[in-house]
């Protein structure tokens, strides 16, 4: 297999961060994973445990049927909430229509129940997260080229973000306006602002599996067509609005393709919009819608550079199988990398680095690795080598 000069591409990579102007980020399942958030597999553990009598062994039911279906895949509670909705579109959600002896009336139960518990978890897990990496990261971010904005995409539907962005005040917009129950408002995403605006370096957070702060509010016809956003909640037992996370096809349809269409469109026309550096951490590539956009922009915009950094390196001889026409892609895993359409493997010398280089914010010389697919080790990396390290600390910090 071909050896990378681990040295001489990291390097590159600082190169690339320093002279970039127009920063953007993906942040998958495993950036939260890497801050303590449960992952998928144990949300799904989670939920089934916590729910009761009929309602989980509806669950049960699903799952098995499921299994039969895809008998290669693990089922996760998405892919539970998914037909769910689709138990609830063709019974029209009511009691007498049923499918798999679950009637449509006690699908939209569960599936409010579920999502529910899915709050309940993470948010008992948000409360233990230390939010100081996350704090330097958006410190970083912030102090990057502010002629203009920087645009984060993620799937993640916890609050860590807005949490994290928050506790050190910086702004950020995500397509919602207004402050009694703020409402989505989709021409705010259409168009990129000006540099006289000033918004314009205003962190830009789209997320388009849906968020914890999401909820679907019935309209006077009692269908749930409207999106507004909710701060704080104290009680999710008792809200009657349906929990907005994860969007089904079902959703697509009744919500007008709103917000998430947007935001795939947003997500889209950034990635064509001319130069750009964008970083996916903590994705493994499982969304293909998100993959095609991401494959089409490389092949239609040649100013697109895209960094992948993989916890594992079976995630990248996965992507390997379908991006190695893509010489604007780099991704580093672990022990392997693609660079230029070839996949190969790490060469780590010390002689290679300069008498000033240092190795240890990402090479783990004890497993012979790179460490920069864990969230955190990549945002001490950034920080690390921003030059001004004390001065994001004290910005997380507070101070």
């Amino acid at each position: 297999m071909v050896k990378f000069n681990l040295v001489r591409e990291i390097r590159e990579l600082k190169n690339q961060l320093s002279y970039s102007k127009k920063y953007g980020f993906f942040f998958g399942a495993g950036t939260s994973c890497a801050l303590g958030v449960p992952n998928i597999a144990t949300l799904t553990t989670g939920v089934e445990s916590a729910l009761q009598d009929d309602q989980q062994a509806n669950f049960k039911k699903i799952k098995d049927e499921l299994d039969s279906i895809y008998p290669d895949k693990t089922i996760n509670i998405e892919d539970i909430l998914n037909q769910l909705r689709q138990i609830r579109s063709i019974t029209g959600e009511r009691g007498d229509k049923s499918y798999l002896d679950i009637s449509g009336e006690l699908a939209t139960d569960l599936d409010n129940e579920i999502c529910k518990q899915i709050y309940e978890i993470i948010s008992k897990s948000e409360e233990t997260v230390d939010l100081s990496n996350t704090k330097k990261f958006f410190a970083w971010l912030n102090m990057q080229n502010r002629d203009f904005s920087k645009e984060i995409f993620t799937s993640n539907y916890d609050l860590i973000i807005e949490k994290s962005l928050e506790a050190i005040r910086t702004p950020y917009f995500d397509g919602f306006v207004g402050s009694y129950e703020p409402f989505f408002w989709p021409e705010s995403i259409d168009r990129f602002v000006e540099k006289s605006d000033l918004t314009q370096n205003w962190i830009r957070l789209w997320k388009i599996h849906g968020s914890f702060s999401w909820f679907w509010k019935k309209n006077s016809d009692c269908n749930p067509h409207n999106i507004v956003r909710v701060g704080k909640i104290s009680d999710i037992k008792n809200l009657d609005n349906e929990l907005v996370i994860y969007p089904s096809k079902e959703k697509y349809d009744s919500s007008q393709k709103q917000p998430f269409v947007a935001y795939f469109d947003r997500f889209k026309n950034f990635l064509l919009g001319g130069e750009r550096l964008f970083i996916f951490t903590g994705y493994s590539f499982s969304d293909q819608h998100i993959n095609e956009i991401a494959f089409n922009s490389l092949r239609q915009n040649n100013r697109l550079f895209i960094l992948v950094f993989f916890y594992q390196d079976s995630e990248v001889e996965e992507l390997y199988k379908v991006s190695s026409p893509f010489l604007n892609l780099t991704v580093f895993g672990p022990t392997k990398a693609i660079i230029n359409g070839t996949l190969g493997e790490w060469e780590y010398k010390e002689d290679d680095l300069n008498q000033n280089d240092k190795s240890e914010s990402y090479w783990d010389e004890t497993n012979n690795c790179l460490k920069l697919g864990d969230f955190n080790h990549f945002i001490n990396f950034l920080i690390t080598n921003s030059g001004k390290k004390e001065n994001i600390e004290v910005i997380a910090s507070g101070q």
